[in-house]
């Protein structure tokens, strides 16, 4: 069994975590739509509120590929902020260099964006990066490596970012808006958890 699979089924969604096979035939959520393990199908649906708000912290750290570790550093950043501290969450977890190159479509998961900045492929403002977790700012601007191709690169530009296919540049415009974000998650609950 496919860990990233057992996560999708843990949350009862698909995640999206392991690229072309969420959309395929072999996704676990599909042909097993019940929690894993061995009660997951008698597995009761009833939840407090405090399950609902842990619930959807797991939920965010698997959709970034974060520890709590990290998730926790980046709500204190948020609730230090002037911002509304639950859209600066988003933004903050947005704007990590891994997160912008899959959503640029360079990879096909979190993970493997993961992988080609640990490999050193990628450069910020022209320089090496090999921390996935770098959160970038306004009028940055991402490169490859000469050795990869970006054929992948999306065509189209997101609201906060842009890509070019020729160059293959991807440039941040500003810092993303909550209405923005393409996100399956209430992070109102994330910050309620944190802030018990």
């Amino acid at each position: 069994m496919n860990y990233g699979c057992r996560k999708c089924r843990r949350e009862g969604e698909k995640l999206l975590l392991k690229g072309d096979r969420c959309f395929s035939p072999k996704c676990s959520i599909t042909r097993r739509s019940y929690a894993p393990g061995q009660h997951g199908i008698s597995m009761s649906k009833k939840m407090s509120e405090y399950g609902r708000q842990l619930r959807e912290k797991q939920r965010l750290k698997k959709i970034y590929g974060i520890s709590e570790v990290q998730l926790s550093r980046c709500f204190k950043k948020a609730e230090k902020s002037q911002q509304n501290s639950t859209e600066r969450l988003v933004s903050l977890l947005e704007l990590r260099l891994d997160n912008v190159i899959y959503r640029a479509r360079m990879a096909d998961s979190r993970s493997q964006a993961k992988q080609l900045i640990s490999h050193g492929k990628v450069l910020i403002n022209d320089k090496k990066a090999s921390i996935p977790s770098i959160v970038l700012t306004p009028k940055d601007k991402i490169t490859f490596n000469k050795k990869i191709t970006t054929e992948k690169l999306s065509s189209q530009n997101i609201a906060w970012f842009k890509c070019d296919t020729k160059s293959g540049l991807i440039e941040i415009k500003n810092v993303p808006t909550r209405s923005e974000i393409d996100l399956n998650v209430n992070e109102n609950l994330v910050v309620e958890f944190y802030s018990r």
